[in-house]
């Protein structure tokens, strides 16, 4: 719900603004939104006790030399009381940036690290065949197999060992 909320403010903060404005923008709430990993921190903001000026005053504090329009942003989200909202906001931010320089990011899970000439190939033949900039990271984890995930393209190809074992006793079985 919080990221159907938080796109339409993205598309408030987009609408009408350079392509530098919205970097700087999307800059300001990344540095806003790493505040939100701390506790103590959201407990301030969710707090009942604490006015709505004050949590403005506190979030606009954490970014040095914020400009009018941000700020005017951030005492709606305050007035709202839906500065909760600002990591999924930037969040989405980042995600429309990135679909406006047709650049993405993807993860390559594997059991196995692979080598980066390796990753860089499946990068060259994913950005080619997409027709975008792709930049892909390695993650290492238990999956038996390798999975592509290009989260902001909304693609997800996987080839698991597991998979192939199943739909090759059912193609012998289907066979007899």
């Amino acid at each position: 719900m919080k990221d159907l909320v938080a796109k339409r403010y993205v598309k408030a903060l987009i609408d009408g603004r350079d392509s530098s404005t919205i970097n700087t923008i999307s800059n300001k709430l990344n540095e806003i939104s790493s505040a939100f990993a701390d506790e103590k921190f959201n407990s301030i903001i969710s707090s009942p006790e604490i006015s709505s000026d004050a949590k403005v005053n506190l979030v606009n504090s954490l970014v040095y030399g914020i400009d009018g329009a941000l700020s005017n942003f951030i005492k709606l989200l305050g007035e709202k009381r839906r500065l909760d909202l600002l990591p999924f906001i930037a969040k989405e931010l980042n995600t429309q940036i990135a679909k406006m320089n047709n650049s993405y990011v993807g993860v390559v899970y594997t059991n196995q690290e692979l080598s980066n000439d390796y990753v860089s190939s499946i990068e060259e033949q994913f950005s080619k065949k997409f027709d975008v900039k792709l930049s892909l990271s390695q993650s290492v984890c238990e999956y038996d197999g390798i999975k592509v995930d290009i989260d902001g393209l909304g693609i997800e190809i996987s080839f698991s060992k597991d998979r192939l074992k199943s739909q090759l006793i059912d193609h012998i079985l289907k066979a007899v």
